[in-house]
């Protein structure tokens, strides 16, 4: 087993936590906390000598049941965008091409939210993260098959909400 380092095998995580928890909370305040939080329980955890096998896994794990435990206590729903999203390097673009897709962008992200928790994480990590099926079952606790089943949902719900705003 190599031995970790914070600086080099957790620190380089924190883009995507923070894209997780971004997903999860819906407020940016709230998911960098969750990311410090994160990266304190990580630290910690090195420091004791505990054997972790996969720190990717187990650092999206610990994100995410921080970011679930926060949401409970909040109860609140939020939604703001995926920073992620706005500032993808593209070709030059028309004024017009940049109003269509921000308002492309702000529909799926307003669709993605309207989704039940398992199945925005699950397509935050799938689709958005590229994580394998397993990888997520893993940070999610949940069998591939339900990890399958939910994005099934999850890409269904949106294709059916953007096929009936088209009639």
């Amino acid at each position: 087993m190599k031995e970790l380092s914070f600086r080099n095998d957790v620190l380089p995580l924190k883009d995507r936590l923070y894209r997780l928890a971004m997903r999860i909370t819906l407020v940016r305040e709230d998911a960098e906390d969750m990311v410090q939080e994160t990266l304190i329980r990580v630290w910690k955890t090195l420091q004791d000598g505990t054997q972790i096998d996969n720190i990717d896994a187990f650092a999206l794990t610990v994100c995410r049941n921080l970011c679930l435990d926060l949401t409970a206590r909040r109860e609140q729903q939020n939604v703001t965008f995926d920073e992620e999203l706005h500032d993808r390097p593209d070709a030059t673009h028309s004024p017009y091409e940049d109003i269509v897709r921000s308002e492309q962008t702000a529909l799926l992200n307003a669709l993605l939210n309207t989704l039940p928790e398992k199945q925005r994480t699950a397509m935050q990590l799938r689709d958005i993260e590229g994580h394998t099926y397993r990888e997520i079952a893993e940070v999610m606790q949940i069998s591939e098959s339900d990890v399958k089943v939910n994005i099934f949902r999850a890409r269904r719900a949106i294709r059916e909400h953007l096929q009936q705003r088209k009639n």
